[in-house]
């Protein structure tokens, strides 16, 4: 069994409803997984756009929210998950707007995708202080058991 990660508001390689998205409510959507490798300690959610900002010319990978050190009892994220109602102990890092917490779909043109990537860890990290993509994959490294993807699209 791989590890697994499924939305209720949305499939594989399906559209994003727009309540989780920049011309809705903006929260994040309610995500679940299941299959955790034997050994997993804790779990990390990066979810980012590799086609910012145009998907005919992409130029950068956009993070959308970061969050570490999810307790590995925790089944899933509901929706509109912050700072507030974070599952005990989960940790937070930095997505390109300068700031924590989620940040939902807003591409200024194209059809974008949105991957949810999902890591199993073989431990718990130390608190980072609100690290970027790069330091937090840094921590994490020789620490992933194993990971799963769900890739949302949106399109204004």
């Amino acid at each position: 069994m791989t590890l697994e990660l499924t939305s209720p508001a949305f499939s594989h390689n399906d559209p994003i409803p727009a309540i989780y998205t920049c011309d809705g409510r903006d929260i994040s959507p309610p995500l679940s997984w299941s299959s955790l490798p034997a050994g997993t300690r804790s779990l990390a959610l990066i979810v980012e756009d590799p086609d910012a900002p145009d998907p005919k010319a992409p130029r950068m990978t956009w993070i959308h929210w970061m969050l570490y050190n999810i307790p590995a009892e925790t089944a899933g994220l509901t929706e509109n998950t912050a700072a507030g109602n974070l599952p005990a102990d989960t940790l937070e890092g930095l997505n390109n707007w300068g700031r924590t917490g989620y940040g939902g779909p807003c591409p200024p043109v194209g059809r974008h995708r949105y991957f949810f990537k999902l890591y199993a860890l073989d431990s718990e990290l130390p608190d980072l202080n609100q690290p970027n993509k790069e330091k937090l994959l840094q921590a994490m490294q020789n620490h992933i058991l194993d990971q799963a993807e769900l890739i949302g699209t949106y399109q204004r």
